[in-house]
């Protein structure tokens, strides 16, 4: 059991100090969670009695009756519902709620006072305080990258590294965050994103954000702080957002976005442009026989 717990603070030691990680960069904005975990025996730690046991190692929590495995560091004060899983060398803070039917993945960190729905899939990723994630959400699966070699054959780029989610975040149903490939996803803190938002692997996305419903973030996009994205906004891959931008609904961002301000359009142009160019073709319309 000691060995279990030294390993869970080596890994998130590790983790902190990763070149990859944006948290560790010197005088960074984001910060890490901190933890201090346990043996399950002291400090309201308890491991369930041989009957109540699931199988080679895992165990039933006394908080909930979900299922975590021996090697986790569980909080005695989260709760852990009938249903949900926590595997191997995972961490859950303090006041921590996990719904029915989550499996959170083998070392995921997940800090204290988050709650986490039903349904909710979480792997490779790092979650910080007092978020929300809602039901059906799924956190640090791989993006999507492929290539085609030289025989014509489509092949996997690797995915091995991790999503890393900010203080108070919330995260809206059904939306899928994809691990990174050559840098960690990142969201910043209280930040907030709606439902069915699709958010490609190397993602950095900074504080205070509003991403609305049906967003897609296509991968290695860096967006800034305080930006906005109405409904169904796109932004392809290997594009920068400047920070305090608004995009109007169903925009198409192709190319960098260097001044503040708001924007609309496919593709997305300076909100006046776009308005005179809606004028334009409206009268255009309106002339033709």
């Amino acid at each position: 059991m000691i060995h279990a717990m030294t390993m869970a603070g080596k890994r998130l030691f590790a983790f902190a100090c990763s070149a990859s990680n944006p948290f560790s960069q010197s005088q960074s904005k984001y910060k890490l969670p901190t933890y201090f975990c346990f043996p399950r025996h002291s400090s309201g730690f308890s491991a369930s009695p041989e009957d109540d046991s699931f199988g080679d190692k895992f165990l039933k929590w006394h908080n909930g009756g979900g299922t975590f495995h021996e090697s986790a560091c569980i909080d005695s004060t989260a709760l852990v519902e009938v249903g949900a899983v926590v595997h191997s060398e995972s961490v859950v803070g303090p006041n921590v709620r996990i719904g029915s039917g989550t499996i959170v993945g083998p070392s995921v960190t997940i800090a204290h006072s988050t709650k986490i729905g039903y349904n909710v899939t979480l792997s490779n990723c790092c979650i910080g305080d007092s978020c929300v994630v809602h039901n059906g959400v799924c956190i640090g699966q791989d993006g999507f990258g492929f290539y085609v070699d030289d025989d014509g054959n489509v092949i996997k780029k690797p995915q091995t590294l991790n999503v890393i989610i900010g203080n108070n975040v919330e995260i809206g149903s059904n939306t899928c965050i994809d691990r990174g490939s050559w840098r960690d996803t990142v969201i910043g803190d209280n930040s907030k994103i709606d439902n069915l938002v699709q958010i490609g692997h190397n993602v950095v996305i900074g504080k205070n954000c509003l991403l609305c419903g049906q967003v897609g973030i296509a991968g290695s996009a860096t967006i800034g702080d305080y930006v906005t994205m109405g409904g169904r906004v796109a932004v392809r891959d290997h594009v920068s957002i400047i920070s305090k931008v608004r995009l109007a609904a169903a925009s198409f961002v192709t190319k960098d976005i260097k001044e503040p301000g708001d924007y609309g359009g496919f593709p997305a142009v300076p909100i006046h442009q776009w308005r005179r160019q809606v004028a334009s073709r409206c009268q255009t319309r309106v002339r033709s026989p």
